[in-house]
């Protein structure tokens, strides 16, 4: 169906009005506008294809903020078009811009809300449009809207706590990783001229050292390149099927690191889980949805057995119950949220329980693991050191050899 810009005004308030509306003709579009009180001043066929801005992704705090903004001028009374025309007027962000641009003509030309954002599948996740279904179909659309807001909030502060956590051993790794090929490219080669003017043989370790910067030296942009070529080779593998189960099965398994993943993706899914469950979403629908959301392959897999054993009549619990990957902890409080009807009350204490975990973990990680990159890094650079001036420690026994 072809779409039509135009300029029009309001007949009560002759506020102006710039959008974009789909109808089978200009004489239909016109009728549209007019059906709608908009006295239209100017009106043109667009050229571009409908949908165009479809393959566009949105940042999850853009998200956040359109999300919020949202619910608050719905729960306000204005009609959904007005509204999110306002909010494209006023986000500087061009391609959230312009995908709420085109999710209001999709509106306009008589599309419901969620079937709009369907033809962004990058900017909104299924858990987005499900809920968005079911507060529409509920007539509860701002109050599923503030709800995932508060949803999206949540998983962005926890995303960002994350980030910020894993920042300064990254930082100071790459820095000793700097510091280190410095030393031996630059530094060692001036002690090798010096103690090769001794005639003698060096000691072990820094003959070892100067052996290694010889090598590193002389294949620098080879190790470079193949240090990267791992990188990118264990990057393109891990999201490769067979490459993310493999690594999914075993994170979560990793000393400290792995108990914080595990974490994480219980916490999403609890999270994920509640809130769906909450906005009236069907049972099966929910656990699709969160098992694509969960994050780790080995638990998307137990929620799709677990979904078979509950669609032949198994309660949730007992058909979560049946895989490891699930504490007994959280299937206790599943069984006991079943049992009182108020699982998502239950889902949402476990995901609020276990961010309290992993926020704890994390700042006790972030406190252990500052002491112990120093030391790492002074280890390094401080047997380096130690390397080089072990000649001249042991000066007279290199220099005189033959009278000891």
């Amino acid at each position: 169906m072809p779409s039509f810009s135009y300029v029009a005004r309001e007949t009560g308030s002759g506020r102006e009005i710039r959008n974009s509306v789909e109808a089978a003709s200009e004489q239909a579009a016109i009728a549209a506008l007019l059906n709608r009180n908009l006295l239209v001043v100017s009106i043109e066929e667009k050229l571009g294809k409908r949908g165009k801005t479809g393959g566009g992704r949105v940042s999850l705090p853009e998200l956040v903020i359109f999300t919020r903004q949202l619910a608050t001028m719905i729960d306000a009374g204005l009609a959904m078009v007005s509204s999110l025309q306002g909010l494209a007027e006023q986000t500087n962000h061009k391609i959230m811009r312009d995908v709420i641009k085109d999710v209001c003509a999709r509106v306009e030309g008589g599309d419901s809300f969620s079937e709009a954002l369907q033809k962004h599948p990058k900017a909104f996740s299924r858990l987005y449009i499900s809920m968005v279904s079911a507060g529409e179909k509920g007539g509860l659309l701002a109050e599923i809207l503030a709800r995932l807001a508060t949803y999206l909030e949540n998983s962005a502060r926890l995303r960002k706590k994350i980030k910020s956590a894993m920042m300064y051993p990254t930082a100071v790794t790459v820095v000793a990783i700097g510091i280190t090929i410095f030393l031996l490219v630059k530094v060692v080669p001036v002690f090798a001229e010096i103690f090769s003017g001794f005639g003698a043989k060096l000691p072990a370790p820094t003959q070892f050292l100067i052996n290694l910067s010889n090598v590193v030296k002389s294949y620098l942009l080879v190790i470079l390149a193949g240090g990267g070529a791992i990188v990118y080779g264990w990057i393109y593998f891990i999201k490769t099927p067979p490459g993310r189960e493999f690594w999914d099965s075993r994170r979560i398994k990793l000393p400290i690191f792995g108990s914080i993943a595990h974490k994480v993706c219980l916490a999403r899914f609890t999270r994920t889980f509640a809130s769906l469950v909450r906005s009236g979403v069907p049972i099966l629908e929910v656990l699709a949805i969160v098992g694509t959301t969960c994050g780790n392959v080995i638990m998307e897999k137990a929620i799709k057995v677990a979904t078979l054993d509950i669609e032949r009549g198994e309660g949730i619990s007992v058909a979560l119950g049946k895989h490891r990957i699930f504490p007994s902890m959280i299937i206790r409080m599943i069984t006991a949220g079943e049992q009182t009807g108020k699982i998502d009350d239950m889902l949402e204490r476990i995901s609020d329980f276990l961010d309290e975990e992993i926020e704890t973990t994390l700042a006790g990680l972030t406190s252990l693991i500052e002491p112990i990159l120093i030391v790492v890094l002074g280890v390094i650079v401080g047997g380096m050191v130690i390397c080089m001036f072990l000649p001249i420690f042991k000066l007279s026994e290199i220099v005189s050899p033959n009278k000891h």
